[in-house]
């Protein structure tokens, strides 16, 4: 509890709160780890939950953090689960289960078919025909953000690019002034990166507050952004209510205020580090699309859970209606029973399995622009910055949460 009263769900739960056991949960399948803060991942996001993969013995493991919750980790298990709603339910996506039950986002909490019409007012707007207008402005700010610091030789990745591309571009799709951008990633990060100073429902309540008026302006109007085509949509034949635009809406920002920002990140760590993957980039710029591919399934960023409907057996171990599994989506693309030496960025590869977007009815509706925004970012900097490194001495530090995040990455280059 903090000095308020109020449960501090995001911090490590002290050895006391640790969940006991249910007795359908063998022994040998208890690991103590914290997806929100295991041990050990300043040093990296996708080393940590590697090495919890390969120490485990198990494709599915049971923690007593977060309230006592399955973790599974083969690739193969939750390319099963991701899919089945039939089994495994998108009501509780995010763990602890009490704050998966407050956390109804739509449509991601929604299951089939209660989950289409919200779906496609998302898809209106995200359509890949609606991002293709758009990529010459993408492209623009992209090589404004770049050409501030370009002459100076060094940059902090995250701060001076990551941080402000995907959210300078999904502000145009909401038609919201591009001054709140460090507002609204402040309301995005409180949770989707919880660290205990704000609880759940008084986030959300945050996010209401600042989108109310905008939401309300449109009912007036006939805009086509985003926004507007929540207020004037309509789901099973009826107009949303004012709390559905809300929660649509919030839902929407926090996708596009976050998860864009980290994939960039983790894109250009690895850059940085691999200079020959750099190369073959600057020589050959057709092999940036299947790049951007590649790094995605290498550097998945999302956990993302499931509570299970019914009793049943799973990875040869019994779950109970009313469990919670978290997928870890990183471990898909470097499982290797899905993809041949998966730890290699093979730019050449091909047919590769991930679930770095999710999979099935929930398959990310953003999926065009993330990967557009990942593919003219790396055009526009290798034409301003064809060679460039981690700056000396660079320490790196990670988190994890929702969403994987690389904190900060400075990088340096010849003027």
């Amino acid at each position: 509890m903090n000095c308020d009263g109020k449960r501090e769900w995001t911090n490590r739960m002290p050895m006391t709160q640790l969940t006991e056991r249910p007795a359908h949960v063998p022994e040998d399948r208890i690991v103590d780890f914290d997806v929100y803060n295991p041990e050990g991942v300043e040093e990296g996001f996708h080393e940590i939950f590697q090495k919890l993969h390969d120490d485990a013995g198990h494709d599915l493991v049971w923690t007593p953090r977060n309230e006592g919750h399955w973790i599974a980790l083969g690739g193969e298990l939750m390319l099963d689960i991701w899919p089945d709603h039939r089994k495994f339910s998108s009501r509780i996506i995010v763990v602890p289960k009490s704050v998966g039950e407050q956390h109804q986002m739509l449509p991601s909490t929604l299951d089939p078919p209660h989950h289409r019409d919200f779906r496609n007012l998302l898809n209106t707007t995200l359509s890949p025909s609606a991002i293709k207008n758009k990529e010459d402005d993408i492209r623009r700010m992209a090589g404004d953000l770049i050409d501030k610091f370009v002459e100076a030789g060094r940059c902090n990745f995250t701060t001076e690019y990551a941080e402000l591309l995907p959210i300078a571009v999904f502000l145009g799709i909401v038609n919201l002034p591009q001054s709140d951008a460090k507002l609204l990633k402040k309301l995005a990060d409180d949770i989707v990166h919880p660290n205990g100073t704000v609880d759940y429902p008084d986030a959300k309540q945050g996010f209401f507050d600042y989108l109310e008026p905008h939401l309300e302006e449109r009912r007036n109007g006939n805009a086509d952004d985003m926004l507007s085509v929540f207020v004037h949509g309509k789901v099973d034949g009826r107009p949303l209510t004012k709390e559905e635009c809300l929660i649509l809406s919030m839902q929407a920002l926090m996708a596009g205020l976050d998860t864009v920002v980290n994939m960039l990140g983790f894109t250009f760590e690895f850059l940085a580090r691999s200079p020959d993957h750099v190369l073959k980039l600057r020589e050959s710029p057709e092999f940036i699309p299947g790049a951007v591919n590649e790094l995605i399934r290498r550097f998945g960023v999302v956990n993302v859970a499931r509570e299970v409907r019914m009793d049943l057996e799973c990875d040869g171990t019994e779950l109970k209606q009313g469990d919670v599994v978290m997928m870890i989506s990183s471990l898909v693309g470097t499982d290797e029973k899905l993809n041949k030496c998966p730890f290699d960025v093979d730019f050449d590869r091909a047919g590769s399995k991930h679930t770095t977007f999710g999979k099935g009815v929930h398959f990310c509706p953003g999926t065009h622009l993330a990967v557009t925004e990942l593919r003219i970012t790396i055009e526009e900097w290798l034409k301003r910055i064809p060679e460039f490194s981690l700056a000396p001495n660079a320490r790196l530090t990670y988190r994890s949460g929702i969403v994987g995040t690389l904190d900060r990455l400075p990088l340096i280059w010849k003027k």
